[in-house]
C-alpha cells in the first residue's frame, strides 16, 4: 500500500490529508485500515510514533460522514485513553481531520469541569473520547448513553493496564452494545491483554508491525552512570550543550518532578511540569508553550510517556530510570518523531542498575555509555535495598502506621485538651471484656462524676446558683 487514495476513504478526508501534507500510509496504517474499512474487529501492536491514531481514525469518521445529527446523550463512537494528555491530541487529529464536515467530537477527562462535560453531551456527538474514570462518573449520573456506540478504540490498552483501569473497563463494557466494531491498540502485550481482547474483541484481526519492546530506528540511546545527588547537576550541563532545543526530561515521582523543575527555573532555565498533581488547565497551558517553544524544557512523570506528539523534541533525558521496562520504550518514542533524528540520555545511579539491565533486556541490544562506569554489583545491591527502604519510609511515614519518627508498634501519645491545655490520663484498662491491667492488686474503681456543661461550671465557680431544671410533665396519665 503505497497511496492513501488506495484505501477507499471518502474524498473530504482524502483532501484533509493532503492538507496535511500526509500522502503515504505507515506500516499500521496500511495494514490496519482495509479491515477496519470492512467493518471487522482488529488488535494492532505497534510502536509508539507509529500513526496509530489514524490508523483508526480515518475509518471511523469515513463510516460516521453523513448520519446525521446524533441523539441526546449519546455517542456513535467511543474511544477510551489512559491520560488526559492523550485524549486531548486524539481530539485535535480527529478535529483537524473532521474539518468541514458535521462530525461533533467531544472530551471528557477527570480535572476538568464535569457539569461542562455534561452539558456539551445533552445534544448527543459523534465522536466520545475519554478517560475511563470520567466516563464512569458520567453513566453513573445517567448524563450520558452508550447504547447507541457503533465503533468502540481501546487506545494504549497496555497502559490501561498498568493504571488499574481493568475494572472501569468492566463497568464501561456493561453499558456497550454487542453489535459493535472494536479496534484494541497498544504497544506491548502485556499477559492481562487476553483478558481485555476476550471481553471486548470479536474474532478480531491480528496487526503487529513491530515486536514489542523495539524502539524507533533513528532514536541514539546513551547512558551515562552518576550519583543520585549529582543527576542535577549533570542534566543541567546537558540542557546547556542543545540551547534552544526542546527537551522533555522524565523523572519518576509527582514530588520529585516538581522539585526537579522548580530547581532548573533557579538556574535560568526556561522549564514547566505536568504531572498528576497539575490540574488539567495547568497540563493543558504547560503542553500549549511547550509546543510553540515558549518553554525549552518540560519535566514530566510517565503521564507523558504515552501518546504525546511534539515533533520539534530533539532530546529525551531520563532523570529516574523507570522501574517498569516497558515504560521506557514510550518516554523515548517522544522523540524522533514524524521521521526527525532524536537522542534520549539515561542518567543511571546505582540503585537503578537493574532497571537498566530490565530495560537492555526488553530492547534487546546494549546501551552506549557515553559517561561513567557501570556501577558493581554489589554496590547496586545494596542502594537498591535502601532506596526501597526509603521509599516504604516515605509512603508510610513510619514502619507500622504511626507518626514520622515514633517507634514501630507505639500508639501516638493523646492530644492536649484544646480547653484545658492537659492531656487526657492514659488508659490503663483493656477494651470491653478484657481483663484490666494490675500490678498484683486490683485498683479501687473511681466514682464516677456526672459531667458539668462549661457554663454551668463557670457559673458554679463565681458564686451563681444554677439553674434548676424543669420539672418532666407526668405522662402515665391521659
Amino acid at each position: 500500500m503505497t497511496d492513501f487514495s488506495m484505501l477507499g476513504l471518502n474524498p473530504a478526508l482524502l483532501a484533509a490529508l493532503t492538507r496535511a501534507g500526509l500522502e503515504t500510509p505507515t506500516p499500521i496504517q496500511a495494514r490496519a485500515i482495509p479491515p477496519l474499512m470492512d467493518g471487522r474487529d482488529l488488535m494492532g501492536l505497534a510502536q509508539t510514533g507509529t500513526g496509530k491514531t489514524l490508523a483508526f481514525g480515518l475509518p471511523m469518521l469515513h463510516r460516521l460522514a453523513g448520519q446525521g445529527k446524533p441523539a441526546a446523550k449519546s455517542a456513535r463512537a467511543l474511544i477510551l485513553a489512559p491520560t488526559r494528555e492523550l485524549v486531548q491530541q486524539i481530539a485535535e487529529a480527529l478535529s483537524s481531520l473532521g474539518q468541514g464536515s458535521q462530525t461533533s467530537i467531544v472530551t471528557v477527562v477527570g480535572g476538568a469541569s464535569i457539569n461542562r462535560q455534561t452539558d456539551r453531551l445533552v445534544r448527543g456527538c459523534d465522536v466520545l473520547v475519554a478517560t475511563p474514570g470520567r466516563l464512569i462518573d458520567l453513566l453513573d449520573r445517567g448524563a450520558v448513553s452508550l447504547a447507541r456506540v457503533q465503533m468502540l478504540v481501546l487506545d494504549e490498552a497496555d497502559q490501561m493496564l498498568d493504571l488499574g483501569f481493568i475494572h472501569a473497563l468492566r463497568k464501561i463494557a456493561r453499558h456497550l452494545p454487542a453489535e459493535r466494531q472494536t479496534m484494541l491498540f497498544s504497544a506491548t502485550m502485556p499477559k492481562d491483554m487476553s483478558e481485555v481482547a476476550d471481553t471486548y474483541l470479536n474474532r478480531p484481526v491480528r496487526v503487529q508491525v513491530a515486536p514489542p519492546g523495539k524502539t524507533a530506528e533513528k532514536i541514539d540511546q546513551a547512558v551515562h552512570f552518576v550519583a543520585q545527588g549529582d543527576k542535577a547537576t549533570l542534566l543541567a550541563e546537558y540542557l546547556r550543550k542543545h540551547p534552544g532545543e526542546l527537551a522533555l526530561v522524565f523523572g519518576r515521582t509527582k514530588h520529585g518532578s516538581e522539585k526537579l523543575s522548580r530547581l532548573l527555573d533557579s538556574w535560568g532555565f526556561s522549564v514547566g511540569s505536568i504531572h498528576g498533581n497539575k490540574s488539567q488547565s495547568q497540563r493543558e497551558r504547560t503542553l500549549a508553550a511547550f509546543r510553540a517553544g515558549e518553554i525549552q524544557v518540560l519535566v514530566a512523570t510517565d503521564v507523558a510517556a504515552r501518546g504525546l506528539d511534539i515533533p520539534l523534541v530533539a532530546h529525551v533525558y531520563n532523570f529516574d530510570l523507570p522501574n517498569v521496562p516497558e515504560n521506557y520504550v514510550h518516554r523515548i518514542g517522544r522523540t524522533a518523531r514524524a521521521g526527525r533524528e532524536g537522542r534520549a540520555v539515561a542518567l543511571c545511579a546505582p540503585a537503578e542498575m537493574a532497571d537498566l539491565r530490565a530495560i537492555e533486556a526488553l530492547t534487546r541490544q546494549p546501551i552506549e555509555v557515553i559517561g561513567g562506569t557501570a556501577w558493581p554489583e554489589t554496590m547496586a545491591a545494596e542502594a537498591r535495598t535502601k532506596a526501597r527502604a526509603a521509599a516504604n519510609q516515605g509512603r508510610a511515614g513510619r514502619p507500622g502506621g504511626g507518626r514520622p519518627g515514633q517507634p514501630a508498634g507505639q500508639k501516638p501519645s493523646a492530644k492536649p485538651n484544646p480547653r484545658t491545655g492537659q492531656k487526657p490520663a492514659p488508659r490503663t484498662g483493656a477494651k470491653s471484656g478484657a481483663a484490666p491491667a494490675t500490678d498484683g492488686a486490683a485498683k479501687p474503681a473511681k466514682p464516677r462524676q456526672n459531667r458539668v456543661h462549661p457554663a454551668y461550671a463557670e457559673a458554679m465557680a463565681a458564686g451563681k446558683p444554677r439553674r434548676p431544671r424543669r420539672p418532666r410533665p407526668d405522662r402515665s396519665q391521659g
